[in-house]
C-alpha cells in the first residue's frame, strides 16, 4: 500500500546523540523489508530500534540493540574470537575452505618465501605478500599489476576492526586468474597462494572476490550497487517482466560475441549487446556497441545469461539477488559461494559453448511456473549465503585455518610497511571493551 513502513534507529541513552544514517526500507516484493543503517558514532548503552507502520509499533518494535554498538571506522576489535563467531552467527564450516586446504596440511613459511617470490611474482606481477602481527597489517607488493590490494588492505582493516585476528603470514593473488596448478602428489607440491577466483584445475584458496566485499564495506557510502541494494530494486513482478533472456557486457571473451550473433538471429527470445570493446576491437563495426544499461533496470527482463569474463563474471552474486531466472556458462572457474548452488535447482545450466542457449530460453518460456520457482530458488540461497555477516565470517575462517597449519612463526620481512588503519575524523570512537593487560598481548 501507500503507507510506508519507516524504521527509527536511536541510542538507548539519552545522554548519548550519535548520528545514524536511515535511509527508506527496501522492499523485496514478496512481503520482506530490508532496513539498512550507517552509524557516524558509537553508542556505549546500545540502540532502540523502531519499527512503524503508520504511527503504529508493528513485529513486535521496540528492539534493543545492547551495547557497545561501533561505527565502521572504530578499531575496538573482540579479543575472544569465539564470542565475535558466535555473535556473528558464523557457520561451523565452509564446504569450499574444506576443500581448498586439502592439499596443505601443513605450511612451510620457509619454501613459500623463497619460491613464491620467484616463481609468481615476475611473471604475474599481481602478488602481495602479508602479515598480520598483533593485529596489524603489512604487506609488500610482488611486481606491477598490485593496484587491487586497495580491495584487500580494506577488507583485513576492516576485519581487524571487529575481531582480533590470528598472526598469520601469506601470499594473496590480486590479479583475475587463480595461479597454483600443481597437484597435491606432484613433487615439489602447490604453495597455498590465496586468491579471489578458483578454477577446478587449480589449488588456490579462494576468498569473497573484491567486488563483492567492497560492495558490502561501501554499503550506504560510496557504491550505488551493493548485495542489499540489488535485493530492494528487482524489477516488476514476474507476470509483467520481459519474456526475453538480458546480456550485457565487455567483449572479454569470445563467447560474449557470439551471444550478440545470436541475438541479431534471434531478437524474440535474446537481448544482448556489449557495452565496450578491448580484446575485439576488430568486431565493433559489425556487431555494434550498445549504451551501458542501469544494473537495476536488467530486472526488467525474465532470464540473466551469465558468461564468463576473463574468469569468472562477478556479477552472478548480484543476478542470483534479483528475481529474474539465471542461465549460467558452464565454467571452470567459480567463487567461493558456488559449492551451496544446484543446477536446475537454483539457475539453468548452459552448455560452454552456448550452443544450447536457445533452447534453453524456449525452455524457460514455455515452463513458466518451474523457470520462476528456480529463479526464486536461487534468490533465496543468495540471501542467505551472500550477507555481509558471512563474508566477515568467511575471511576470518580462512584465516583462521591457514594459522593453524602454520609451521613457523609469521614475520614482519623487510620490505614491508604498515597498513594503517583509516583516520575517521567524522566519527567518534571510544572502546569500552575490556582491553588485555600488556603482559598478555
Amino acid at each position: 500500500g501507500r503507507t510506508q513502513f519507516k524504521v527509527v534507529i536511536k541510542a538507548l541513552s539519552p545522554k548519548e546523540v550519535p548520528r545514524i544514517y536511515t535511509p527508506h526500507p527496501l522492499d523485496r516484493n514478496d512481503g520482506t523489508f530490508l532496513m539498512r543503517y550507517r552509524m557516524y558514532g558509537s553508542v556505549r548503552k546500545g540502540l532502540k530500534i523502531e519499527i512503524l507502520y503508520g504511527d503504529q509499533h508493528v513485529a513486535q518494535s521496540p528492539y534493543i540493540l545492547k551495547g557497545p554498538v561501533y561505527h565502521e571506522y572504530c578499531d575496538c576489535p573482540e579479543e575472544d574470537p569465539e564470542i565475535w563467531q558466535n555473535v556473528m552467527s558464523c557457520p561451523s564450516q565452509e564446504p569450499q575452505i574444506t576443500k581448498d586446504f586439502i592439499s596443505f596440511p601443513t605450511i612451510d613459511l620457509q619454501r613459500m618465501l623463497k619460491e613464491i617470490p620467484r616463481k609468481f611474482s615476475q611473471t604475474r606481477g599481481a602478488i602481495v605478500h602479508y602479515t598480520i602481527l598483533n593485529n596489524r597489517i603489512h604487506r609488500r607488493s610482488l611486481g606491477k599489476y598490485t593496484d587491487f590490494k586497495m580491495f584487500s588492505d580494506e577488507m583485513f582493516l576492516s576485519l581487524a576492526r571487529k575481531v582480533r585476528l590470528p598472526d598469520v603470514e601469506f601470499y594473496l593473488n590480486v590479479g583475475d586468474w587463480p595461479v597454483e596448478y600443481r597437484k597435491a602428489n606432484d613433487t615439489p607440491g602447490p604453495m597455498p597462494v590465496i586468491s579471489w577466483c578458483g578454477s577446478v584445475d587449480s589449488r588456490d584458496i579462494v576468498l569473497p572476490t573484491y567486488d563483492v566485499t567492497h560492495s558490502t564495506l561501501e554499503t550506504l557510502r560510496g557504491v550505488t550497487n551493493d548485495l542489499l541494494s540489488i535485493q530492494g530494486n528487482t524489477g516488476p513482478f514476474w507476470e509483467n517482466k520481459t519474456e526475453r533472456a538480458l546480456f550485457r557486457g565487455r567483449d572479454s571473451r569470445e563467447e560474449r560475441l557470439h551471444l550478440v550473433k545470436l541475438s541479431k538471429e534471434n531478437p524474440e527470445l535474446l537481448d544482448a549487446g556489449i557495452t565496450g570493446y578491448f580484446f575485439f576491437r576488430e568486431k565493433e563495426k559489425e556487431l555494434g556497441k550498445v549504451q551501458l544499461m542501469g544494473f537495476f533496470d536488467f530486472f526488467k527482463y525474465k532470464y540473466q545469461v551469465n558468461v564468463d569474463g576473463t574468469v569468472a563474471a562477478y556479477r552472478f552474486p548480484y543476478l542470483l539477488l534479483g528475481d529474474s531466472l539465471v542461465l549460467k556458462q558452464d565454467s571452470q572457474y567459480y567463487e567461493h559461494f558456488y559449492t551451496g548452488l544446484k543446477p536446475w535447482k537454483h539457475y539453468v545450466p548452459v552448455k560452454r559453448n552456448l550452443e544450447d542457449l536457445l533452447e534453453k530460453i524456449k525452455w524457460a518460456k514455455e515452463n513458466d511456473e518451474e523457470a520462476e520457482k528456480i529463479a526464486k530458488e536461487g534468490q533465496l540461497l543468495a540471501r542467505e549465503l551472500l550477507q555481509p555477516h558471512r563474508l566477515y565470517c568467511y575471511y576470518y575462517k580462512v584465516l583462521q585455518k591457514y594459522a593453524k597449519r602454520q609451521a613457523s612463526k609469521p614475520e614482519i620481512r623487510d620490505g614491508m610497511e604498515l597498513v594503517p588503519q583509516p583516520d575517521d575524523r567524522d566519527s567518534v570512537c571510544s572502546c569500552h571493551r575490556k582491553k588485555p593487560l600488556r603482559e598478555d598481548l
